[in-house]
């Protein structure tokens, strides 16, 4: 049985910057107005056969929680999770009166929290035909974690979801969101991917001066799109077992950010709304060096500036306005935090899924900052975040 590492002595208010909420059965249908009862995400069916639907009779997901941390505290390591539901897995995973006391364990002060049954971008709405049902979906969403926030006192704080199908209403729900308290959104990376405009075109600009003018971050989950999420489409060979395809999907997954955060550079959006910030979530750090030296050289190589004539050095919007996140690396946390920017650098656990820290968070961060100053510990650990999301730290 696994059990949470000791909190250490510190007076670090350490922040959580990915993990994720099994949503609870009743989380839209609880707050969804009669007339929408019967049509918002529900969970339908019996045992192991049940299923979230909307609308009449659409699959959006299944049941499974999403967590490999089973009731009794002990990790599914395997592909076991697969077959787990919500009674079977830690009462952290969906009950946060109860992840905030994992917190106290885990010794954390506050945790950003990301979808699961929406999909990391919101994109399984996109099964539903009604744009109002859509919306409602979302909003209804929001609603719940601006409660949940509000509940937990500030230390939960879940990212808004964006009606990204429509863009007049994602701009209204980042106004919403900032209304509301919320201190994110999670937007969907590939909108293109139903035929609108990519997010570097013009259509988008109300969108990112609203990102811009509100100061809200704009987080891209890895997985953000139909098009981003392929666990387990092309990143493993049809020869290997589902254990080998949800390692290669899952590491495969940690790098498609690259493309999303090298497109957005090379977009010149950045110019145009100075106060932007970025945040590349669950998608690790090590990779960034060399992205950023690649677009640098291939920026000079293809003479892209002619074509888009940036204010910078494609790197160098980075530091200005992206932040990436680690939880297992080794490597990169205590050799590459120089090269990366230690301004830029974010701590998360991924708590309640596959590859998540659980237990073991407390001696992973005393092994990967061994070296670190003091400067830096509370950088990473502590002010980036708050910063970032605007937390009110305690004391």
């Amino acid at each position: 049985m696994a059990s949470p590492s000791p909190a250490p002595a510190t007076d670090l208010s350490i922040i959580d910057v990915d993990a994720h909420i099994t949503e609870p059965h009743d989380l839209w249908t609880s707050r969804a107005p009669a007339s929408l009862k019967g049509r918002v995400p529900r969970v339908v069916g019996s045992g192991r056969e049940r299923a979230w639907v909307v609308d009449r009779d659409v699959q959006i997901s299944t049941t499974n929680p999403s967590s490999v941390v089973a009731k009794d505290g002990s990790k599914s390591r395997g592909t076991e999770f697969f077959g787990f539901q919500i009674e079977d897995v830690h009462e952290a995973s969906y009950d946060m009166k109860a992840r905030v006391r994992l917190l106290d364990e885990f010794g954390l002060w506050a945790q950003i929290l990301y979808p699961n049954v929406a999909g990391f971008g919101s994109q399984n709405f996109m099964k539903v035909e009604d744009d109002e049902l859509r919306l409602a979906c979302a909003r209804i969403y929001n609603e719940a974690m601006a409660e949940i926030q509000q509940e937990s006192k500030g230390r939960l704080l879940p990212m808004a979801l964006m009606p990204w199908w429509n863009i007049a209403q994602s701009v209204e729900e980042v106004a919403r969101a900032k209304a509301m308290g919320l201190k994110g959104i999670v937007m969907c990376s590939d909108p293109d991917s139903i035929g609108l405009p990519d997010l570097g075109a013009d259509a988008w600009k109300p969108f990112w001066d609203a990102c811009n003018d509100t100061g809200l971050a704009v987080n891209f989950h890895i997985g953000a799109s139909e098009t981003a999420f392929n666990m387990f489409g092309r990143a493993a060979w049809p020869s290997h077992g589902m254990r080998r395809k949800l390692a290669l999907g899952s590491a495969a997954l940690f790098v498609e950010n690259s493309r999303v955060l090298s497109n957005m550079i090379a977009s010149g959006i950045f110019d145009r709304c100075p106060n932007l910030k970025i945040v590349s979530v669950e998608s690790g750090i090590g990779w960034i060096p060399f992205v950023l030296e690649s677009l640098d050289y291939e920026w000079a190589e293809t003479s892209s500036q002619r074509e888009m004539p940036l204010q910078k050095k494609p790197s160098e919007y980075f530091r200005d306005h992206v932040w990436g996140c680690f939880w297992f690396e080794r490597v990169a946390p205590t050799q590459l935090i120089d090269v990366i920017g230690e301004d830029n650098v974010l701590f998360e656990t991924d708590f309640p899924h596959p590859t998540c820290l659980y237990p073991n968070v407390q001696e992973y961060i005393a092994e990967i900052s061994a070296d670190w100053s003091e400067t830096r510990k509370r950088k990473i650990l502590q002010d980036n975040a708050a910063g970032l999301y605007g937390i009110e730290l305690p004391g």
